[in-house]
């Protein structure tokens, strides 16, 4: 089954910004791709990648499933809702990985199931940080996405790729996390009726200095702030949202909760954040969006 997010992939005509972005804002480590740029933050090779488009756009998620037998079990899931498959080892090869198989998901979101990302050998940041970003058992961070059908949505990423539930935030818009592994969640959906689309990539790094070192660049480079530094109630994550050269967000932030699932009581919670997080005077356009229905 799903056990993390290995990598994920976007399209977008802002790819020399991203040079900058990548390394100094955000303090990845960007390698220079054929089809691209990479931004690797640990010792496996990139884990996000940025592809040359005409628009921004959300291209796949990349899911690790822990090997074969895991691909496999998905796969029958799939099949059993009446989605098909297809196995890709010429793609696997681009992406560094032993294994990959493709779907698209009722939603439109195109979803690589894999396993053995490779390693690249020491993770060497950017820019200066005093730790590393979280990633190992827990994968590259979090995403959160929008979709048309909130209960078709768990339908499908609960019932048939596996996820299980964190906890629900209800704040006039409905938000459902998820979790494959001990980070709070991996992924999180959004309703939106009318509307499937990409809100945002969480990184989580290891010290809170780091996390007010980033926050100082953005402000210094005059970088959009979607929403200031602030601390989350459900996974208790101290973070900020800076708007991206693609449009959508990524939350930067450290101390995530991890999820103890022997343990573990779905709450609903009716805020979402204990202090900060405020967004810009002028609302923003949610990320990458495209209308379905």
């Amino acid at each position: 089954m799903v056990s993390s997010l290995a990598y994920i992939g976007f399209e977008t005509p802002a790819l020399d910004e991203w040079q900058e972005f990548g390394s100094e804002v955000l303090g990845a480590q960007v390698v220079n791709r054929s089809d691209g740029l990479g931004l690797r933050i640990d010792d496996r090779v990139e884990r996000i990648m940025i592809h040359p488009g005409e628009r921004n756009n959300l291209a796949y998620f990349g899911w690790d499933c822990g090997g074969d037998a895991g691909i496999d079990a998905v796969i029958s899931r799939l099949a059993a809702a009446e989605i098909a498959t297809t196995e890709e080892s010429e793609l696997a090869a681009v992406r560094q990985v032993d294994r990959l198989v493709s779907f698209t998901d009722p939603f439109g979101f195109r979803h690589e199931l894999t396993t053995g990302l490779a390693g690249a050998g020491q993770f060497t940041p950017g820019r200066e940080m005093d730790g590393g970003f979280v990633t190992g058992d827990g994968g590259l961070g979090h995403a959160v996405i929008m979709v048309p059908d909130l209960d078709a949505a768990m339908d499908f990423f609960v019932g048939t790729l596996g996820f299980n539930v964190s906890d629900h935030i209800e704040i006039g818009m409905s938000l459902r996390f998820l979790h494959c592994n001990p980070r709070h969640h991996t992924l999180a959906l959004s309703g939106a009726p009318g509307i499937a689309g990409f809100h945002h990539l969480m990184l989580e790094v290891e010290q809170f200095t780091d996390v007010g070192r980033a926050l100082d660049i953005v402000n210094e480079k005059k970088l959009t702030l979607a929403m200031s530094l602030g601390r989350h109630t459900n996974d208790m994550m101290t973070s900020f949202y800076v708007r991206t050269p693609s449009g959508f967000e990524i939350e930067y932030g450290t101390g995530g909760l991890l999820v103890d699932e022997e343990n573990w009581e779905v709450e609903t919670y009716d805020a979402m954040s204990f202090w900060g997080h405020r967004p810009p005077e002028e609302r923003l356009v949610p990320g990458i969006i495209r209308k379905v229905g």
